[in-house]
């Protein structure tokens, strides 16, 4: 059975941010992932982890101005220092919290922006933040992301996201493989499933139910065999369950007591 990470971005928001650890670990997780840990101190996050048992396997690293819309800044001409430092504090937590890994956001290409400068920008940023993150012994990784929900997000395809990967040539940066990510952009994920976790490049996995983002088990994406074929492919990384529990969390989690049995 994969191993399974709840997200605290999005599930258990009846509770309160701090009460979602033990609400989580009453429901058997044992890793957690969410979007960013800045708001809260690092001692407090840890304290909430080790409180409960708790493993923390991901976040994101500074976005910018996210509620300004910003999604990232890896890819911004000119906001260079800006994502270096961002970096250096995300690494800062993952040395304190103990996570493998930090989520690098691409960002946003606005109309009329030369693509291929981006993307440059983007391979440059990302070899240096892989150099500093070797040294701390984190892992960098880079999401596709699908276009309806974040529109002219520099990152879509799962086959760029490899290529990158591959011209960096940094053993600790690796894809995010999403799986509701890619069922809208892209389609056939068994196949990718398939295909990509046994390149060594994907080194996390993230779930939830196609279109609405809702339990995993909802929607077109068939869940329990796609559980199967991650067990197949040998993967040993983690599965971020990302989505938005239609009700209450809890009550929505009987696709985990059936990959249980």
């Amino acid at each position: 059975m994969p191993r399974f990470a709840a997200n605290l971005s999005m599930m258990y928001v009846e509770h309160a941010f701090p009460d979602r650890f033990a609400a989580a670990a009453d429901d058997g997780f044992t890793a957690v992932e969410y979007l960013f840990p800045y708001d809260h101190r690092a001692r407090q996050l840890r304290g909430l982890l080790d409180a409960n048992g708790l493993r923390q396997v991901l976040f994101n690293a500074p976005p910018g101005d996210f509620d300004a819309g910003e999604r990232g800044t890896a890819s911004l001409p000119g906001r260079e220092a800006e994502f270096r430092d961002g970096f250096r504090r995300g690494l800062d937590y993952a040395d304190a919290l103990g996570c493998p890994q930090v989520h690098v956001m691409a960002g946003v290409v606005p109309a009329g922006a030369r693509r291929e400068d981006r993307l440059t920008l983007y391979q440059d940023n990302l070899r240096w933040a892989a150099e500093q993150a070797d040294s701390r012994g984190v892992d960098v990784m880079i999401e596709p992301i699908n276009q309806r929900d974040m529109p002219g997000y520099l990152l879509s395809l799962q086959d760029e996201a490899h290529r990158i990967v591959d011209e960096v040539g940094a053993p600790n940066l690796k894809v995010q493989l999403d799986l509701y990510h890619c069922q809208i952009t892209e389609g056939d994920v068994t196949v990718r499933l398939r295909s990509d976790i046994p390149t060594g490049r994907v080194g996390h996995l993230q779930i939830a139910g196609v279109p609405d983002r809702h339990e995993p088990d909802s929607g077109e994406l068939a869940i329990d065999h796609l559980l199967a074929v991650i067990d197949e492919t040998g993967f040993e990384g983690w599965v971020g369950c990302e989505y938005r529990p239609a009700a209450g969390t809890s009550a929505g989690l009987g696709w985990l007591r059936r990959a249980r049995l």
